[in-house]
């Protein structure tokens, strides 16, 4: 007897419809798994057959033939187990009734369904497919209610499954969860309130968080890099229910979601400097994975001490912090996952990290501090619009009981900022902002006065500036007059926006 089940495999963030056929026919029993599974899938085998006995159904003892739908489609993982099963007992007469609903989950050998990573981009794809009734694992729940127009049933082992197919106890379908409500209660670790002095750095992160521009955080050890970038997260506007879906696939696909099934504030990655390429670009021996680069996707990644990563991880931020994706090719094939993120890096200025200091003695060679600051190349330097020293704070700066500016402060001007900046590009699907802007976008926003020409055109000449710098600069001097409220670029804005390339020719 045939029968024929419905389930999704994952292909990068995307799902693909998978039909399992199950054909039971006389004959030495026998089990063929077919359809291009891996090693996971084909173990179902024992996982199956333990979890229908242990269940109270039987498992035949006929030859048992299961295809996997497309047939030159790598199927991966233990999604398939549920359906799997499902179809064993509709083939052999102990499951009457018709399957509409997609089946996803893997079995234990008890019996239990336990959760599989990606059901949020696999119900995204089954919904725009027109599937409209879901089965997952329990434990997958969370997850799976915030998505709406469809019937998703959780169920925590296969008997209930079975028993909600078959009408003897139906289970209740999930009810769908409100995004607002749970980013409401996010909480932040680290505020601006906390990071006592460095005006010049706040100011430098405020204009960089205001337009999506990346920013290099440069000075001696000690003066509070790392706690004013964690502060980044802090005063960037909440994510979008559409934004958050982005980040929440991808962080179900790599298996790190939180509890709560959605992730409500904007990641901040922070790779380890002994990240390799893969890691940080994403891929994998067997399944492609994302990487610290798509991770990040509408949040921060932040290199703390950056020239100590290696030059090819360095080098391979280069095309994503270009094209905001970034395409990832195995021999099992390519695989697309967004990267649009904020860079965020800090470094010292030498390797013993006191040149330039005011009140410490630099013990570098000339020859060493250009050695340490070669590791970073200058078409990688180039793409970081916003480079700002980080001084040494003074003790009674430290201790003084002045507060200073919380983060819902700076948070408010950044966001009235973005809303300039979303009226701005409302025709423009692919610009959210000033960073963003193509040569074409700037021409249309970004005029510049014979004044500002003339400022442009001498710092590109005594900076010695590329083609890219120049628009980055005119990009950054759009962000800050947006901070102003202005319509048009002054040479004010202009005249700051260079300033934030000195570490070009330091």
């Amino acid at each position: 007897m045939l029968s024929k089940v419905m389930s999704f495999a994952l292909s990068g963030l995307d799902g693909v419809p998978v039909e399992v056929e199950t054909d039971i026919n006389n004959g030495l029993p026998s089990y063929e798994l077919v359809g291009l599974p891996d090693a996971a899938v084909k173990e179902s085998r024992e996982r199956v057959r333990s979890a229908l006995k242990n269940s109270g159904r039987k498992f035949p003892t006929n030859k048992i033939t299961v295809n996997l739908a497309p047939a030159d489609l790598k199927k991966e993982g233990a999604y398939f187990d549920l359906a799997i099963a499902v179809g064993i007992l509709k083939a052999t007469g102990q499951l009457a009734s018709d399957c509409g609903a997609v089946l996803l989950g893997e079995l234990s050998l008890g019996g239990e369904l336990r959760p599989v990573a990606g059901i949020l981009p696999l119900l995204i794809s089954a919904k725009a497919k027109g599937f409209t009734e879901f089965i997952v694992p329990k434990a997958n729940a969370k997850e799976a209610a915030f998505i709406g127009g469809v019937r998703t049933y959780a169920a925590g082992t296969l008997s209930e499954a079975i028993d909600h197919l078959s009408g003897l106890a139906p289970l209740p379908p999930l009810e769908v969860r409100s995004y607002e409500s749970l980013a409401a209660e996010k909480k932040y670790r680290s505020d601006f309130a906390f990071v006592k002095g460095q005006p010049a750095a706040k100011r430098a992160l405020e204009v960089a968080v205001s337009g999506g521009h990346n920013i290099l955080l440069y000075g001696p050890p000690g003066t509070g890099k790392t706690m004013l970038a964690r502060c980044i997260p802090t005063i960037m506007p909440d994510m979008s229910f559409d934004e958050a879906l982005e980040v929440t696939k991808i962080h179900s696909v790599a298996g790190i979601l939180n509890e709560e099934g959605m992730v409500c504030t904007r990641p901040f990655r922070t790779p380890h400097h002994t990240a390799t390429t893969v890691s940080m670009c994403g891929g994998g021996s067997r399944t492609v994975k994302p990487g610290e680069i798509s991770l990040a996707h509408n949040g921060v990644l932040f290199l703390d001490e950056m020239p100590e990563y290696s030059r090819s991880t360095l080098e391979a931020l280069r095309q994503p912090l270009e094209d905001g994706c970034i395409t990832v090719t195995r021999s099992s094939g390519a695989v697309t996952f967004p990267a649009n993120f904020m860079l965020c890096a800090s470094m010292n200025p030498c390797p013993c990290g006191n040149y330039g200091s005011a009140d410490k003695v630099c013990t570098c060679t000339p020859a060493a501090i250009r050695k340490y600051r070669s590791r970073i190349s200058g078409p990688l330097l180039d793409r970081i619009d916003i480079q700002v020293e980080v001084d040494s704070v003074k003790y009674d700066d430290l201790a003084a009981p002045k507060e200073e500016e919380p983060s819902a402060a700076v948070r408010a001007r950044v966001e009235k900022a973005r809303g300039l900046q979303r009226e701005r590009f409302a025709g423009e699907k692919t610009i959210r902002t000033n960073a963003d802007m193509s040569e074409r976008e700037l021409r249309r926003f970004c005029p510049l006065s014979r004044e500002c020409e003339n400022i442009l055109r001498a710092s590109f000449e005594s900076l010695h500036l590329s083609a890219r710098a120049r628009s980055r600069i005119i990009k950054v001097a759009r962000t800050i007059a947006d901070l102003a409220g202005e319509e048009k670029i002054r040479p004010e804005h202009l005249l700051e926006a260079v300033s934030y390339r000195k570490y070009d020719n330091d």
